[in-house]
């Protein structure tokens, strides 16, 4: 674990004022930032309280012995003058860990959830030590991308009177109790202005095949989230050219001239590992998985260069990780508003049931954007075709606590080629050996295609074609026997 944790001088300060400002007893949020295992140091960028929920109830208070929160406390003044009782913290962790699923879909290579915040005086903060740790534990599996996260997260305390700032970190395992946290250094310097920036942009066109499992229903956003977590194995291995010179395994330094770079990934050559893992299951159908991924990430100057890559291919797998849960998240809410019904012509794509949907099916993800955030840092958002900018807006304010520039040429958008995602399932290995299209009307188990060649079906198509090599055959035959003949 890391023994130094360094925050953003600025960043903090501001966070600092803020609070003392506000008056307020107790505030919980997010840390956003980094960890270094190579520099045995942590790094704060930016502290973000979480919202109110949707009743408009804060996710932290103070309660007294007799669950009474602070903000009615005035009501009953004589009665907790005449009757004290030891306080608690209250935190709704459920909200917290909600808050921290959003914004780590928001935040760039380099950047992520690393812990949580609390605004509390001292005693308070060593009784709720329990509530804590839940917190923590809640945040860190919510925030986390499936990729490769850290095994650890922080505790950052501000205290008041006097006012004081401490840090602790913990090992995330399945049970944090306080005997887990362990204090570490924490300091204050310029974190954000040192950051390098990474840009990648990553082109794909994937071909996967569809595996038949009868266990499971084999739903669209299933398969093709099975199908990114695949190949995010293979973009692991790729080469990559930073500024025009190619990055060799185990190099750790390259002569970086500015803080801005080009980066190009090299993905090895075909090694049929999606045909591997299918190789042993029936194949019922295709899924083509094509686009263009804009990658941001920040690198500490002091950190080796291999870092930037590791974090540009996370940021990529996490990208599209993050627009399929978008969708995915969209579609619950049409099936609440429907009353929860999956008949029919009603349901989501990302719900298709391909096994027996027997169609082709198109699922268009939502396109990247970046705004401006920190001291020249971006975070991004995702837009789908039918939102506008104010969607964006909305997210920023309410996630990131920022508002967003007024100017829309500031937001980059340079996704001129979103992610699709093209399912095709049929009953026949031909239409997935020869590349045939099985897109048909619901019902249909042949496509057009199918028929159309040779009149018949792909069977058919195939002994056909056993004919002819045979008539082939026996015709070289004669022309060689004359031959033989001829030059006697």
């Amino acid at each position: 674990m890391v023994k130094i944790v360094i925050g953003d001088e600025t960043q903090l300060k501001l966070t600092e004022d803020r609070l003392t400002r506000s008056g307020v007893p107790a505030e919980a949020g997010l840390v956003i930032g980094k960890f270094s295992s190579k520099l045995d140091k942590g790094f704060v960028y930016n502290l973000l309280p979480t919202p109110p929920n949707d009743s408009g109830e804060p996710p932290c208070s103070v309660i007294d012995g007799a669950g009474e929160s602070n903000k009615n406390k005035k009501k009953n003044s004589s009665k907790a003058k005449s009757q004290p009782e030891a306080a608690a913290l209250f935190i709704d962790k459920d909200w917290v860990s909600e808050h921290a699923r959003q914004v780590s879909r928001m935040l760039l290579g380099g950047m992520k959830v690393i812990g949580i915040y609390v605004w509390i005086n001292e005693n308070l903060f060593k009784n709720s030590t329990t509530t804590l740790c839940q917190t923590l534990l809640g945040v860190a599996e919510a925030a986390s991308s499936m990729v490769s996260d850290s095994n650890e997260a922080v505790l950052v305390h501000i205290g008041y009177s006097p006012l004081r700032w401490t840090c602790r970190n913990c090992s995330l395992a399945s049970n944090i109790t306080s005997s887990s946290l362990r204090p570490c250094e924490f300091k204050m310097g310029k974190v954000l202005g040192s950051l390098q920036t990474f840009r990648c942009t990553y082109n794909f066109d994937l071909r996967l095949p569809i595996p038949h499992d009868e266990l499971e229903i084999t739903k669209f956003s299933n398969i093709l989230r099975d199908e990114i977590i695949l190949h995010a194995k293979e973009l692991s291995s790729a080469k990559a050219i930073i500024n025009g010179k190619l990055v060799a395994e185990n190099q750790d330094e390259l002569s970086l001239s500015d803080n801005f770079h080009e980066v190009e990934l090299l993905l090895p050559f075909l090694q049929d590992k999606y045909l591997e893992a299918c190789g042993q299951k029936e194949v019922v159908g295709v899924l083509l998985f094509q686009g263009s991924v804009c990658s941001l990430s920040y690198l500490n100057s002091k950190e080796p260069i291999l870092q930037a890559l590791i974090d540009i291919k996370e940021d990529i797998i996490r990208s599209l990780l993050s627009r399929l849960d978008n969708i995915c998240d969209e579609a619950d809410k049409d099936l609440e508003s429907d009353g929860g019904q999956e008949n029919g012509s009603d349901v989501p794509v990302p719900h298709f049931d391909l096994l027996t949907q027997r169609k082709q099916c198109i699922l268009s993800l939502p396109r990247r954007v970046f705004v401006p955030w920190l001291d020249g840092t971006y975070i991004c958002d995702y837009i789908q075709s039918s939102e506008t900018m104010e969607v964006l807006k909305d997210h920023c304010t309410e996630l990131m606590s920022m508002e967003v520039p007024s100017d829309d040429s500031e937001i980059m958008e340079p996704e001129s080629n979103p992610p699709t995602a093209t399912a095709s399932t049929t009953n026949s290995f031909w239409d997935i050996a020869m590349g045939l299209s099985s897109a048909t009307k619901p019902g249909d188990s042949v496509s057009k295609k199918t028929k159309n060649i040779a009149g018949t079906n792909p069977a058919n198509f195939t002994d056909l074609k056993s004919v002819l090599s045979i008539l082939v055959l026996i015709i070289s035959l004669i022309l060689g026997l004359v031959l033989y003949i001829i030059g006697d």
